[in-house]
């Protein structure tokens, strides 16, 4: 039964139980695939990947955690898992619940800075134009082919460079633009930056749509498990399309690509995309308010 605290919401221990057993279930459906394959020195190009771009353990993923505003109520202190034992947590009779006033200021200052990032990525207009070019440029002329030990690519070089050549390149995202071939780089309309980020990144940008689940991350435990979860589903399906519409031939993973060298193959990444970003918007503004309102507790 849910009532109401001083500290915030009260979840009962059979309540509170059910809803991380359920968690861990469903972020199951993520880990064990990538903890199964990493363990035989395996790797799969796009279910694999957001354990190795972003450095968090599967652990964050599947261990259950309410928020703030919410508490648990325990029986015994046994009852309470590990996760809730920390330093951020307080526990005040039979209640367990996150302690804002824990908050260093190191960390409300990057928290602060993370709802800011937020902010001026949702306020900046959205570009559906830039066809995922991204991954192209970044194996322009076979300087380096980035997952050349993963996959081959499904056009030959000329092919890839021509396009490369033939298009307008406009990627916002300084953490893809920074992998760009260093003659692909120039042909960039943008030269993103981390200094430049609130001014450059921008809410059709499947990177900074993909980023949500960094920041997410970042912001735990005080925005919740449930939103967490959230952004790396959404995270998976971006990851999806980019590589979909990538040069690689990703067939023996049974990948079908998105061919953006074809028109048809560019609609239909534009039609992908403002999906997902649809998405990402209202899962940002979810984002921004719960970190707002930790740091306002």
């Amino acid at each position: 039964m849910k009532i109401e605290s001083p500290a915030g919401m009260v979840l009962e221990l059979a309540e509170w139980e059910g809803i991380a057993s359920s968690h861990l279930g469903s972020a199951r459906t993520y880990t064990d695939g990538p903890r199964y394959r990493r363990d035989r020195g395996e790797r799969h190009p796009v279910e694999d990947f957001l354990f190795d771009y972003y450095p968090y353990a599967f652990s964050l993923l599947e261990q259950w955690q309410p928020g703030a505003g919410v508490c648990l109520r325990f029986e015994y202190r046994e009852d309470l898992p590990p996760q809730f034992t920390g330093k951020r947590y307080r526990i005040e009779n039979d209640l367990c619940f996150l302690d804002p006033e824990k908050l260093t200021e190191k960390e409300r200052d990057r928290l602060g800075w993370i709802a800011g990032l937020l902010r001026a990525t949702q306020s900046n207009p959205p570009n559906f134009a830039c066809h995922g070019l991204h991954e192209w440029a970044m194996v322009y002329r076979a300087e380096e082919i980035r997952h050349a030990s993963l996959a081959p690519l499904r056009l030959p070089q000329e092919q890839i460079d021509a396009l490369i050549e033939s298009r307008p390149v406009a990627c916002t995202h300084h953490d893809a633009f920074r992998f760009f071939a260093k003659q692909a780089r120039p042909m960039n309309r943008i030269q993103p930056s981390l200094d430049t980020r609130h001014g450059n990144e921008q809410p059709g940008c499947v990177h900074a749509n993909m980023d949500l689940y960094k920041w997410a991350a970042k912001s735990m435990p005080w925005i919740g498990s449930g939103l967490l979860l959230e952004a790396f589903r959404l995270a998976s399906e971006l990851r999806d399309l980019d590589m979909r519409a990538s040069p690689y031939d990703l067939s023996g993973w049974g990948v079908v690509p998105v061919k953006i060298e074809t028109t048809e193959g560019r609609r239909d990444y534009e039609t992908e995309q403002r999906r997902l970003a649809g998405s990402a918007t209202g899962l940002r503004g979810r984002l921004i308010v719960a970190i707002e309102s930790a740091c306002r507790c």
